[in-house]
Formats: C-alpha cells, sequence, structure tokens
C-alpha cells in the first residue's frame, strides 16, 4: 500500500466514524424530546399507555446512549489493560438496561391490571395524547431510516442494531394508538390492555437482548461462525489437521483463535503464506473476525529421510546441503554438509554438529552412522576483483578443453569469471539433452567441475546453469 493510499483510507475511517457518532447523537436528541414529552402527556391525560411509551422510550435513549458511546470508544484498539479491546463495554451496560427493563415493564403490567380490576379508569383521548403519539411514530420512522443508513454505508454491526430496535417501537406506539381511539370511542379498559401489550413487547425485545448480552459475557460462540471457520481450515493447502478452534464475539468484533498442526518440513516462509490464505479466506465470509493462528509441527507418514534431517536442522536454524543417505549391510549412513558462521570456532562448531547429530540418532536409531561435514558460512557479500587479459584466457581455454571431454554438455556461454584473493571463482551456463534425467545432468556437471578444477587448483568454485538443449 503506498503513502497515499494508507492517509486515503485513514481519512476514509475518520469519516465514517464522524458519521456513526453523528447519527447516534442526533438519536440521542430525538430520544430525549420524545421520552419527555410522553410522560408530560401521559401524567396529564392519565393514560397508562402513554406512559408505558414513555418508559419504552426511556429505554430507547439508553439505548441510543450505549450506541454512541459503544461507536466512540467501543472500538478503540486494545492496550496493555484491554487486551481485547473495549468492546464489552457496551454488554455490560445492556445488562444493566435489561434489568431495568424488566422492572419498568412489570411496573406497567401490575398498574394496568390494577386499572383493570379495581376499573378505576380514567383516561383522556385528547388531541395532544394523539398528537405524541403520532410523532413518536414518524420520529422512529425517521431515526430508523437514518441509522440503517448509515450502518450500511459504515457496515456498523451497533448502529444496525439500534436501527432494528427503533423500528419495533413503531409497532407499539401503534398499539397505543390504537387503544386511544377505542377509548375514545368508549371502550373502557382499553388503554389498560395496550399498556399491557406494549409491557408484553417491551419485556419480550429486553428478554432477547438481555440474551445476546450474557451470550457475549460468557464468550458463547456465535451460531454458525465455528462451522465456517472449521470448513475454510480443512480446506486450506498445508494444513494437516485442526486441533482446536475458538470464537469468541466482543462487541462489533469476533475473536477467532485457530490452532493447526502443519508438516514440520515446511519453510517459515510457506507457513506465514498457509496463514494468511486461511487469514484471508475467513474475512470473506466473517469480515468482523480478529484472527489468531497458532502452529505445531508434525512428523507425516510420507516424510522422506532427507526431508527429516532438513526438518530436525530446522529447529535449530542450521542449514545443511549436500545430504546423502545410503544403505549398507542393513545398516544406514547419513552423510551432509554443515553451514556455520565463518567467525565462530572449532570448538563451538563441533559442539552444534554433535547436537545435531544426536538428534538425527534419536529419530532414526543409534546404530545410525553419520559423517558431518562443516563448511564456513559468508552472510556479508565479499569483495571481489576482475581477473587480467591473460587470466581470463587461461581459463577459457581451460573451459574450452573440458568441455570436449563432457560429451553431455554443450554450448558453454555467459562466462564470467572474477577473483577473491587469489582464488578464482567462475559461473557459466551450457545446454544439455532436455529428456536426460537430473541426476545423469548432475553427474556430468560434477565431472566438469572435477576435470576442472584438477587441472587448476587456484580454482575455488565452478557454478554451472544448464539449460534443455531445444
Amino acid at each position: 500500500m503506498t503513502a497515499g493510499q494508507s492517509t486515503a483510507e485513514t481519512k476514509k475511517n475518520h469519516n465514517q466514524n464522524h458519521k456513526k457518532e453523528a447519527v447516534a447523537l442526533s438519536s440521542i436528541l430525538a430520544g430525549t424530546a420524545l421520552t419527555g414529552t410522553k410522560f408530560v402527556v401521559g401524567i396529564l391525560t392519565g393514560s397508562i399507555g402513554i406512559m408505558s411509551e414513555a418508559a419504552h422510550s426511556l429505554l430507547d435513549l439508553g439505548a441510543a446512549g450505549l450506541t454512541f458511546y459503544a461507536v466512540r470508544f467501543g472500538g478503540q484498539p486494545a492496550d496493555e489493560k484491554h487486551h481485547y479491546g473495549h468492546g464489552k463495554i457496551e454488554s455490560v451496560s445492556a445488562l444493566i438496561e435489561t434489568g431495568l427493563l424488566f422492572l419498568t415493564s412489570g411496573w406497567i403490567i401490575y398498574e394496568a391490571s390494577h386499572r383493570l380490576m379495581t376499573k378505576n379508569i380514567e383516561v383522556e383521548a385528547t388531541w395532544y395524547a394523539f398528537a405524541v403519539v403520532i410523532f413518536s411514530i414518524l420520529v422512529d420512522i425517521s431515526r430508523s431510516r437514518a441509522l440503517t443508513k448509515v450502518a450500511q454505508e459504515t457496515k456498523s454491526q451497533a448502529l444496525e442494531a439500534d436501527a432494528l430496535h427503533f423500528s419495533s417501537d413503531i409497532w407499539s406506539s401503534t398499539v397505543v394508538l390504537v387503544g386511544l381511539i377505542l377509548v375514545l370511542f368508549g371502550v373502557q379498559g382499553a388503554d389498560a390492555l395496550a399498556a399491557i401489550g406494549v409491557s408484553i413487547f417491551v419485556a419480550v425485545a429486553g428478554w432477547r437482548l438481555g440474551k445476546r448480552t450474557i451470550d457475549v459475557l460468557v464468550d458463547t460462540a456465535p451460531q454458525g461462525i465455528t462451522e465456517v471457520v472449521a470448513a475454510i481450515v480443512k480446506t486450506t493447502k498445508g494444513v494437516v489437521a485442526v486441533e482446536n478452534i475458538r470464537v469468541r464475539p466482543l462487541g462489533p468484533n469476533v475473536f477467532v483463535d485457530v490452532a493447526i498442526q502443519i508438516s514440520r518440513t515446511l519453510s517459515l516462509p510457506k507457513v506465514e503464506e498457509i496463514k494468511t490464505s486461511i487469514k484471508e479466506r475467513i474475512i470473506e465470509k466473517v469480515p468482523e473476525a480478529d484472527i489468531g493462528i497458532r502452529t505445531s509441527s508434525v512428523q507425516l507418514d510420507n516424510e522422506t529421510i532427507v526431508e527429516s534431517i532438513q526438518a530436525l536442522a530446522g529447529k535449530s536454524n542450521l542449514t545443511l546441503h549436500n545430504i546423502v543417505v545410503d544403505n549398507l549391510d542393513e545398516k544406514k549412513y547419513i552423510s551432509f554438509d554443515l553451514e556455520l558462521e565463518d567467525f565462530l570456532t572449532l570448538r563451538k562448531s563441533h559442539e552444534i554438529a554433535t547436537e545435531l547429530e544426536k538428534a538425527i540418532k534419536e529419530e532414526f536409531g543409534s546404530d545410525v552412522e553419520i559423517n558431518s561435514h562443516i563448511e564456513p558460512q559468508k552472510k556479508e557479500a565479499i569483495l571481489s576483483s576482475n581477473v587480467t587479459a591473460e587470466e581470463m584466457a587461461k581459463v577459457m581455454t581451460l573451459i574450452t578443453e573440458t568441455d570436449q571431454q563432457i560429451k553431455i554438455i554443450s554450448n558453454l556461454h555467459n562466462v564470467l569469471v572474477r577473483k577473491i584473493g587469489e582464488r578464482f571463482f567462475i559461473s557459466l551456463h551450457c545446454l544439455a539433452p532436455a529428456e536426460l534425467s537430473i541426476e545423469e545432468v548432475h553427474n556430468a556437471v560434477s565431472r566438469f567441475e572435477y576435470l576442472i578444477k584438477n587441472k587448476m587448483p587456484e580454482i575455488k568454485r565452478v557454478v554451472i546453469h544448464v539449460e534443455p538443449k531445444d
């Protein structure tokens, strides 16, 4: 990603957060006005239905406040004290709000039932009673649409939930409106029955909200996500087995912790490639996922001996080449070249080689015969120099003579000769029949290198790149 793109992305996120906060704040202001108006009209008219709606609006106001707090603070990143972020702030507040909701609903049902049983029903179906309920419906429609629009633009689950919550208020307000109309036509108890209906509706909504909140607080895995993650991980190339999958919701995010088994012969870049593939595929299905992947290396049944030796060396960050394994008289012989830093002493190098040989014997048995050849490993670039015209001519003559002795390779080209100290380093390209096996070609190249070094001992190394003749 370029610097410009990073700045653009930051600006986009800032704009989205501003939109979310603005629409949440407007919802708080509207909720404050509605709650106060309903309580005043409910007291003036004696309508328990409008009082229940006022209590419901008070719940909405609390929900709007929680939403505003959530979009402003709940999305803050993890810190030293909150390793998983601040998403549960909303859940704790919502649980308290749910408890108050049940108490309010219980009081309204008790008061409405008492009025019905004592026939102490004095409700005035005034014009301002109708006005406040109709106004409430219109405001709830407006808020629901505004919240839904911004939720879709910013992909905010908090705003989406708030929009659904306010859209349910439209139906509860409609029930109260019907009750007032029946009171206007002389139907006794209609207002109280409407209040009970609203309270039951609110209690059911509170039960659902409380259940979701408790699920978050006790880390209940969201339904279906574990199965989706398991299917993705199991079908990812390179994964041997899935050890464990843990999913926990937290605010708008879902934390996914995956433990997998991989072949111990894989390189670190390959392991990172597998982990990246898993993360990308999970995010395609679960965009809100925050993913952590742990790997453990295991030995596969089809692992070759050479791969096993490389894996054992890789555990200690050692580099091997020229690994040869042969069997003679039912005994296994293993030899390899071990590359170590050139500044290490012979004592330390021998200790490292001995530890590796010990690990190999533990893997294949103590009767294995191991021979290791230690080579200095140069990690920094070495300063080389050009050869003289006479030296170049001497090397080219030698290469031409040697080429005539090796019939498999031909057309030597791209010859490069340089010196490091008093030793010659040669690299060249050549052609060989495309149908030959790698072993046949390698034997020919090795023979070429042996002959040229034998004729000119000052040559330190010869690197030959072979290309198919066709």
